[in-house]
């Protein structure tokens, strides 16, 4: 039975060879994985992030492989661009097939210090972003009949608990409406008889550029030490589930799938 189900994964990701995929915040962490993975199974994987340096070095590095990185630089949290991505996207390739809500960030601030300001910067990439994201995403599908197209959140742990760490408060906020989002977006899919699917990833501690990013951390060493002590899965860890949920037989759908290493203790 276990060579069987071995052998399954991969021809099941077969039907989504020559497909479209996006994935924001791809230019590095989680994003970069999830696009060096689905690259090599054959999709043409929309690269999203306002890091575009980044991105073309990594459609550079995935040359060869058995799809394309196409990089797109745009600021999630501007309107305009998003939409602006989906019409180049719409043109230049159709349209998209799977979306991945992988961007996201947190201010190192308790709720008791923190501003209007970066709680809407948080809001607006963590909350509207995703949800602008998606709402386009399945415009497309429908508009070109895909009834097969899937939808995943990469979440957190911290849409589940709130943990004593008062720095990520508001993040946990965020990351509890994307849950919210996740069970809605079911709900309308399914009064709708879509047949399109909605996934989350509710990652615990990864070890990505986030905590250095978020400057939770003095520096790329003390990050690297805070992951040590913890204990962490790796982006690769987090693409591997990915691709199980992308793998489900079409009439399943995998929810939301609360990942940790077995060492974390929250």
């Amino acid at each position: 039975m276990r060579e069987t189900l071995l052998f399954e994964i991969p021809v099941r990701m077969e039907r989504w060879s020559g497909r479209v995929a996006l994935v924001t915040g791809a230019s590095m962490g989680i994003g970069a994985s999830v696009a060096r993975r689905l690259v090599a199974e054959g999709m043409k994987v929309v690269g999203a992030a306002r890091s575009i340096d980044k991105l073309q070095a990594l459609a550079s590095e995935l040359k060869g492989q058995r799809g394309t990185l196409i990089p797109i630089k745009c600021d999630l949290t501007k309107d305009e661009e998003v939409l602006a991505m989906f019409a180049k996207i719409k043109k230049d390739l159709g349209g998209v097939d799977v979306c991945i809500n992988n961007a996201g960030f947190t201010h190192n601030k308790s709720l008791l210090e923190g501003s209007p300001k970066e709680w809407r910067e948080m809001m607006d990439l963590n909350v509207v972003a995703l949800c602008l994201c998606t709402r386009e995403s399945i415009a497309s599908m429908r508009e070109r009949s895909v009834d097969d197209g899937h939808i995943i959140h990469i979440s957190s742990f911290s849409g589940h608990r709130v943990t004593p760490n008062k720095a990520v408060h508001f993040y946990s906020a965020t990351k509890y409406s994307v849950t919210a989002l996740t069970e809605g977006l079911r709900q309308e899919l399914r009064e709708a008889n879509s047949n399109i699917r909605i996934s989350a990833i509710s990652p615990g501690l990864v070890e990505t550029e986030f905590i250095a990013n978020a400057r939770l951390a003095e520096d790329a060493n003390a990050a690297k030490k805070f992951y040590k002590e913890r204990g962490s899965l790796s982006a690769d860890d987090i693409t591997a589930t990915l691709v199980h949920i992308l793998s489900a037989p079409p009439h399943v759908q995998i929810h939301d799938v609360l990942i940790r290493r077995i060492t974390q203790a929250l």
